[in-house]
């Protein structure tokens, strides 16, 4: 009996959290008899089951309920705003008997009475005609409900899927930790084989699994009607509601944190953005004003845009709070620039509503709301039209559990921190960086913008080490928005990282969100940029960040040297860099022209054959971009999903970490790029299949049908050209292939021959030809053959 209590509960939770924008929905459009069904069969579902788990409190409201929208069914009651309410009344007693269940606590009677006394009692009698006229256009298409097929599903307990989560991390670490033993011992290609498919086993395991975690954006979406038409009639006006989206998903702890930011924006939007009917009418706008709230994924982020089409922000009346508020001194805010203006917006205490009321007024929001968001490593951006609306950008991580960090070095200690939080990376000996000290604080200058600088030794109190090396200063975002230099002994490299929770008394400290396991299997803690600002009390006012008067500077700075290069996206999503000057050509080429020898993917396009670097799969697209890369003497393919831009970088990585192919990371408008460095590029490349032009195989027995639908296929598919017998370039074949006993090959004897039989085992001690279906044998040949000393060598195999 627990566990059907333990389901009903469980359901009907589920079902108020989708019913309550259905409810808001019929009411703007009261012939949508579907809706009403629905609506009709939850309360029914309630009723029926209340009886056999003993509930009568439940029973008794749902059963209220249930014969007011019966009467609305059967045409005798209207639909009215003051029905609608009463029914989103009755949900929610229900909600909250849910509840109580559920924690075990009990809850008044008192109201049950007065909601269904106000159900009942609201007078919406219709004549027969209108009766007549609204059921004539609301009958449902029975037929078109039942084609809708049922999902299959089945419920997990969260803790369940939690563990497996936390089982496929324990993978992912353990996968990275043997990565590192493979790399620093001798290079085995077989074992390095079989570890890329062990890898890759684990990273679909691990989208397959957090899938599991995932939920559907519209959970956020579900209480948006009903808050949007509450707050409609509360403050008299009109509103019209769009949601877009809803079927992008996102980790559920995500949905859970970005609920309440999500809230208080809309609510701010139907607040202080949206005028009322008579004042929209005045600005010459539409009645009703326009939101729109939309959702989708962008590469590992989610974005959430809410746009509104109302007043927008007065930056002069936001200045004025500010001043008033003791927040910022005239002389500054007249410094400020119009984005630093509307960014107090975020100031804490600050409030523009004119008077306090259950909706706004008391000056904690837009702060509290940024803090909250880049808590869980999102941001947060204001798009200010005034007079014309206000669009706010939320973009979220698509999940909490695996995030990209940067690992970074002081007092020998490693620590680890949110690649989102840093803006940009500089060493201290860089000619657009100065540091002073000012009145017992350290500012860093950087391009004439001051921010106030710290040492992580320092806030952490470990023991700095002086190596005569530069130091390295990151420019870190905090939660209050106002950037702040971190001085750290070197930033040592970047990976994707399994962030989990620290002890409490780690916590405790401020200093750090979590802790992960990088692959060189050390516990590494993950550092909380707004607790590192909060320890050293830096400002938190963009009024103490200033442009200096590039009068005060002794002479100008010298010109950075910059070079071009090319922006591109991986075909495995990283965006990277790599020098223009290397690129011969992008172009986008068929996937027939691929091919693979072994474990070599190459190209064969104009004339000759050149390795693809990295393998690929081209089998399902209809063409593939490529740059084509040179070297002088040799030439590359590099095959990527798409090109971005070209840019203007420095000569050398602002973070020096060397991994395979990748130089460093470059930082370019507070976004990170990993730059290729072509020495590892083209060392890495094989050298086998670079030619002018490819090992032609002539086929003696060309008129046989073996030979032309299995043989030729299978050698071209490994990179060498074919001729047939009768070809006029046959005389231009390097090598031959016959059957052993065939006589199509007598009298060649200038170039080398490969006989293949018929029979799977040789026919004598002496016989040196081979199976024709032995693969490795045959490939291993024609090899051999095209690297024979002399060309008049036969080569029988």
């Amino acid at each position: 009996m627990d566990e059907l209590l333990a389901e009903f509960i469980s359901e009907t939770q589920e079902t108020l959290e989708a019913l309550s924008g259905e409810i808001v929905a019929w009411e703007t459009d009261p012939t949508d008899r579907e809706r009403l069904d629905a609506i009709f069969r939850f309360f029914h579902t309630v009723k029926g089951s209340c009886g056999f788990l003993n509930l009568p409190r439940f029973e008794k409201i749902s059963h209220a309920a249930e014969d007011v929208l019966s009467e609305i069914r059967a045409g005798n009651r209207i639909p009215d705003p003051e029905t609608v309410s009463a029914v989103l009344a009755i949900m929610d007693r229900i909600g909250e008997l849910a509840e109580a269940v559920a924690a075990g606590t009990s809850l008044s009677h008192k109201n049950d009475e007065l909601l269904i006394d106000a159900l009942l009692n609201i007078p919406t009698t219709l004549d027969n005609a209108t009766v007549k006229a609204a059921g004539s256009d609301t009958v449902a298409d029975p037929d078109a409900r039942r084609s809708t097929p049922a999902m299959r599903s089945i419920r997990l307990p969260l803790s369940l899927i939690d563990q497996l989560m936390n089982g496929v991390s324990d993978m992912v670490l353990a996968r990275n930790e043997l990565s590192r033993k493979l790399r620093e011992r001798f290079p085995d290609p077989e074992l390095e084989s079989a570890f890329e498919r062990l890898s890759t086993c684990v990273a679909d395991m691990r989208d397959s699994i957090s899938k599991t975690r995932m939920q559907r954006i519209d959970r956020l979406f579900v209480a948006i009607p009903r808050l949007v038409r509450d707050l409609g009639r509360e403050l008299d006006k009109k509103i019209e509601l769009t949601l877009d989206g809803g079927d992008v998903e996102m980790d559920r702890e995500m949905v859970e944190m970005i609920v309440d930011p999500l809230t208080h924006i809309v609510r701010n939007s139907i607040d202080h953005g949206i005028e009322s009917p008579a004042e929209r009418i005045a600005a010459g706008k539409p009645e009703a004003g326009q939101l729109r709230v939309t959702a989708r994924q962008s590469g590992n982020q989610i974005v959430i845009d809410i746009i509104d089409d109302g007043r927008g922000i007065d930056t002069d009346k936001l200045v004025a709070g500010a001043i008033s508020a003791n927040l910022i001194s005239k002389d500054k805010a007249a410094a400020l620039t119009e984005a630093a203006r509307l960014d107090l917006i975020f100031a804490a205490g600050l409030s523009t509503a004119s008077q306090i009321t259950s909706i706004s007024g008391r000056g904690v929001g837009m702060d509290v709301v940024r803090s909250n968001i880049e808590r869980i490593g999102g941001v947060i951006a204001l798009d200010n039209k005034r007079g014309q609306g206000l669009a706010i950008t939320l973009r979220v991580p698509l999940t909490l559990t695996i995030i990209p960090g940067l690992i970074i070095r002081a007092g020998e200690q490693h620590f680890a921190i949110p690649r989102a939080t840093v803006v940009e990376i500089l060493h201290d000996n860089n000619q657009t960086l100065s540091i002073d000290d000012v009145g017992g604080a350290r500012i860093a200058t950087i391009r004439n913008i001051r921010h106030s600088m710290i040492d992580l030794e320092d806030v952490l109190g470990v023991e700095r080490i002086a190596d005569g090396k530069k130091r390295t200063i990151i420019v870190i975002r905090s939660s209050s928005g106002v950037p702040f230099a971190l001085g750290v002994q070197a930033v040592d490299n970047h990976e994707e990282l399994v962030i989990r929770p620290a002890s409490p008394l780690v916590m405790a400290s401020g200093f750090y969100a979590g802790m992960t396991l990088p692959d060189n299997g050390q516990p590494m803690l993950l550092l909380d940029a707004s607790g590192l600002a909060g320890a050293a009390m830096l400002p938190t006012d963009n009024s103490e960040t200033e442009t200096l008067d590039r009068a005060g500077q002794p002479e100008a700075e010298a010109p950075v040297e910059l070079v071009s290069a090319l922006m591109f996206t991986e075909r495995s999503g990283e965006e990277r860099l790599i020098r223009l000057s290397l690129v011969e050509r992008v172009e986008d080429i068929e996937p027939e022209h691929f091919g693979r020898s072994g474990d070599q993917w190459f190209v064969h396009i104009d004339g000759k054959i050149l390795p693809v670097l990295h393998g690929l799969d081209v089998t399902d697209t209809a063409s593939v971009t490529t740059l084509r890369l040179r070297d002088n003497s040799r030439e590359l393919c590099y095959p990527v999903a798409n090109i971005t831009d070209i840019v203007q970088v420095p000569p050398l990585p602002d973070i020096a970490c060397r991994s395979g192919v990748i130089a460093g990371v470059t930082v370019i408008d507070g976004r990170q790029y990993e730059l290729i460095d072509p020495f590892a590029l083209f060392a890495s490349a094989p050298e086998g299949v670079i030619g002018t032009r490819p090992v032609r195989c002539l086929l003696a027995d060309g008129d046989d049908p073996w030979m032309q639908e299995i043989l030729a296929p299978l050698i071209r598919q490994a990179g060498y050209d074919v001729v047939m017998s009768d070809d006029g370039s046959a005389e231009a074949a390097d090598i031959v292939l016959c059957f052993a006993q065939s006589t199509a090959a007598e009298g060649i004897v200038d170039r080398p021959i490969v006989r293949l039989r018929n029979m799977a085992s040789p026919l004598g001690p002496d016989d040196q030809s081979i199976y024709r279906y032995d693969r490795d044998a045959l490939i291993a040949a024609i090899e051999s053959a095209k690297s024979a000393p002399s060309p008049r060598t036969e080569r029988a195999a």
